[in-house]
């Protein structure tokens, strides 16, 4: 059943006008026609279902409508702070860690990040991947959005996180531990992923001073993107909703 995106707040019965940009997705891309079914979410956590029952123009009307609230989320809440790098691989990375149930993702800007984003091209780089994250939910049935919040340099993230109370793992091709032999964390977790080229040594001392645990998955060396899916994959497996 096609979903849409529609910021809160949401009907909870009677008809609905679907936001401009759902749709054209809806009329022009995806060529729905009157009686089809629908889903729309808001974000938040609601969902309603309905059926299109006006297709006018840039105008599409939602009627029949009906809650059918269903929780999809993780158990877990994870916050990925994930360094930065190339557009292609930061969109994948964001799409995957969403459909896999990530609560927060934290972009972090290090001394081995391709990219580098001034303020201004920062907005634009979060808007659009709230845009891929709300794509992803589409797809995977999530009715919550993560939060995306702004770049932060990786130095100045980890003091903040230094007090938090929160699990907090590195992937580090040296770490000797594997999360298999962690103790289930009770409350939320954080997850560290380097660049392309890994972490500078101080940046991977300054986490371990900050409390997180070195963690290797595999034998392998992993390239960022496939090391962000894989790690947030295991920690469904062992704790989250993929058991």
């Amino acid at each position: 059943m096609p979903r849409f995106y529609c910021p809160p707040p949401l009907p909870q019965n009677g008809s609905f006008e679907l936001p401009a940009d759902a749709a054209h997705h809806a009329s022009r891309v995806l060529r729905l026609r009157e009686g089809d079914a629908v889903q729309i979410f808001d974000g938040i956590g609601n969902e309603c279902h309905g059926v299109i029952a006006e297709l006018s123009g840039k105008h599409v009307i939602v009627g029949d409508i009906h809650t059918a609230n269903i929780n999809r989320e993780s158990p877990l809440h994870i916050t990925l702070a994930q360094a930065l790098s190339s557009s292609e691989k930061m969109d994948w990375v964001i799409q995957k860690a969403t459909e896999l149930g990530v609560a927060e993702i934290q972009p972090l800007a290090t001394e081995r990040s391709v990219a580098r984003l001034s303020s201004e091209r920062a907005e634009k780089r979060i808007e659009h991947w709230q845009q891929v994250a709300i794509a992803a939910c589409e797809q995977c049935g999530r009715n919550v959005l993560p939060t995306i919040h702004a770049p932060l340099d990786i130095m100045a993230w980890l003091q903040q996180t230094r007090i938090a109370p929160d699990t907090k793992f590195i992937l580090l091709p040296e770490g000797s531990s594997s999360l298999s032999s962690q103790a289930k964390p009770l409350g939320n977790i954080t997850l560290l992923i380097g660049a392309e080229g890994g972490f500078a040594q101080a940046e991977s001392e300054s986490a371990l001073m900050c409390g997180f645990t070195p963690i290797r998955i595999g034998a392998r060396v992993l390239r960022t993107e496939t090391a962000a899916v894989a790690g947030l994959a295991a920690l469904q497996i062992l704790w989250g909703d993929l058991q």
